[in-house]
């Protein structure tokens, strides 16, 4: 046996996971892409159709034209921009003052800061509820956003660690020599290096927030106010489902939650790995 036919060999095993993990993530991506441009007979064909054969844009027309889909974008849309905004502070706040700064403890509030992420969101449901009922904000935007940082700013805190751990403490004290405080070193000399960072945690938290169902559907009553998630769930009907409206409005719920990613998706992956060794 040649070296390049055992090289080929031991690497078979890795090409095999690689290409059934792609399969696993892209098939239902295609799919659900494929069948947004198919007609309703097609869809509900016993015997289903790889390539679309009566290729359609009524699915996308109908879905702008007949259904409140517009109103569900823009909600979900401010809601998630807001939410990526505050929580990119809150993180960057807590990071910075963590991480970057000798504070007593520093490490113990970090872990309870990563602890409260691992609560599932499920048993805070009704207790955020009364809060929220008592200070009148149950069907608003706002109780959604509060909740939204709430639960992506421990993470994104945790997440920021290792784009500190990248940027030399030397650079800090360089500029404390050179006459630059605190503050200014903080937002002249760090803040641009960590740039990528900020981004992975603003889209991480925007993405949160696009795809947030259960807080969505208890805090947001009035139709006017409904994301995405629970827009759909209205669009699919109660007793009938569309399923060419269905893949249509998945197709454009999807695009805003993968695009970003594709931008800033190694950084968030070296966000997690860096400093792991130190």
């Amino acid at each position: 046996m040649t070296p390049r036919s055992s090289s080929v060999i031991r690497s078979s095993p890795r090409w095999v996971a690689m290409v059934l993990l792609t399969v696993l993530v892209i098939g239902p991506l295609y799919w659900v892409t494929a069948s947004s441009f198919k007609g309703r007979e097609e869809i509900l064909r016993r015997t289903p159709t790889l390539f679309p054969q009566s290729f359609t844009v009524d699915n996308f027309l109908q879905l702008f034209t007949a259904t409140d889909y517009n109103l569900y974008l823009s909600n979900s849309f401010i809601i998630a921009l807001f939410t990526s905004l505050f929580t990119v502070l809150v993180a960057f706040s807590g990071a910075y003052g963590l991480y970057r700064m000798s504070i007593p403890g520093g490490g113990r509030i970090a872990g309870a800061i990563l602890l409260a992420y691992m609560i599932p969101g499920t048993l805070l449901l009704v207790p955020l509820y009364q809060v929220f009922a008592q200070l009148q904000l149950v069907n608003t935007r706002t109780a959604l956003i509060i909740v939204n940082v709430a639960f992506t700013a421990p993470f994104c805190t945790w997440l920021l660690r290792g784009f500190f751990f990248a940027i030399p403490k030397d650079i800090d004290e360089a500029a404390a020599i050179d006459g630059a405080g605190p503050i200014r070193t903080m937002f002249q000399i760090v803040l641009p290096l960590l740039a990528p960072g900020l981004a992975t945690v603003a889209v991480y938290a925007f993405v949160y927030s696009w795809t947030e169902f259960v807080f969505a559907s208890q805090l947001l009553v009035s139709d006017e106010l409904k994301t995405l998630p629970i827009g759909l769930s209205a669009i699919m009907g109660q007793y009938t489902v569309n399923w060419g409206l269905l893949m249509g409005g998945t197709v454009f719920t999807m695009l805003p939650a993968i695009v970003p990613f594709l931008f800033v998706g190694r950084y968030f992956i070296s966000g997690l790995t860096a400093g792991a060794v130190k």
